[in-house]
């Protein structure tokens, strides 16, 4: 196959632990051609969708001193996105509306043949803080409004709460209110834009201490192992990118309820690749945009994530 990967540039990779690009070297172990553009390079031309793509080698599994990149580009070509035959959509948050031009772009892409995973329309339409929305079942007690009143009689009624924005990323922008109020007005105000912008608020899960884990949905079916991401010193934010120490553990039996029910329901709507954030018993957001956690997983556990991934890509874009 012919596999583009829109991506964040190549060159910021940290491969030693980056999801991409475990899978593209799963997908070129099998032989596929996998080429590689960032969003910018995508355009609507003459009623068509097209990108300027390198075809890419991987020269180096692992990160390395030096100058010599991790791959070998060839020259680059603009080329339409229907001639691929997967289309990968890995750009990191924010998700602004240059990202969702992107997912304009490629659902007129859709239009004309191109297959693409995520689906743009799907992750469009799936805020990976509000989905938690549609599952109460699993959620612990949420508020999201930019009613600075309702905020704070939330942390009236709960005490100890967790605020964030609607469209952070690795533990970006994250607070814990205790008790005593300690700078909720400020800190409203700074997430709040002063009334302007939608805040989450979360009751406190204590399990954070335990980690916040992220599992994995894969064509529907969960990764049987999690990445408990445990707070380090006096953070309270267990994500790797806020220095979270990350621990592969078996899914117990509540995390593959929570699987096992979100995973059909997501697939159908074409979301090949999902991450699931479970504090304790808690689910607290749906990632879909560009989960991560592959390597990680692999490494400590054996169980080899990116094939998986692979496999439903094959089988997903036959």
């Amino acid at each position: 196959m012919d596999i583009l990967f829109i991506a964040d540039p190549l060159d910021a990779f940290k491969i030693y632990k980056d999801t991409t690009f475990s899978m593209m070297a799963e997908a070129a172990r099998r032989g596929h051609r996998i080429y590689a553009c960032e969003p910018v390079e995508m355009a609507l031309a003459g009623g068509a969708v097209d990108a300027r793509v390198r075809r890419i080698e991987i020269v180096a599994q692992h990160d390395h001193a030096g100058p010599t990149p991790w791959y070998r580009a060839e020259p680059a070509e603009i080329t339409a996105l229907a001639h691929f035959d997967a289309v990968l959509m890995r750009k990191d948050p924010p998700f602004d509306m240059e990202y969702v031009t992107a997912t304009w772009l490629l659902e007129h892409a859709e239009r004309q043949g191109a297959r693409i995973f995520n689906k743009p329309r799907a992750i469009r339409d799936h805020s990976e803080k509000l989905a938690i929305g549609e599952f109460p079942q699993f959620v612990t007690p949420t508020l999201v409004t930019r009613d600075f009143k309702r905020l704070r009689a939330f942390h009236e009624e709960h005490g100890d709460i967790i605020l964030k924005p609607l469209d952070g990323m690795g533990g970006m922008g994250i607070f814990r209110v205790r008790a005593d109020g300690m700078n909720l007005g400020a800190i409203l105000e700074t997430l709040g834009d002063n009334g302007a912008r939608s805040v989450m608020a979360q009751k406190f899960i204590p399990a954070i201490s335990e980690g916040d884990k992220r599992i994995l949905l894969i064509g529907g079916r969960p990764v049987p192992f999690a990445l408990a991401r445990i707070p380090q010193g006096n953070e309270v934010r267990g994500n790797l990118a806020a220095g979270g120490l990350g621990v592969a553990r078996p899914l117990s039996e509540h995390d593959l309820k929570i699987a096992e029910t979100l995973g059909p329901v997501l697939i159908e709507r074409g979301l090949l690749l999902v991450g699931l954030d479970v504090i304790g018993e808690s689910l607290t957001e749906v990632n879909v945009t560009s989960p991560t956690c592959f390597r990680e997983i692999t490494e400590q556990t054996g169980f080899d994530v990116p094939a998986m991934f692979i496999d439903a890509l094959e089988l997903a874009a036959a």
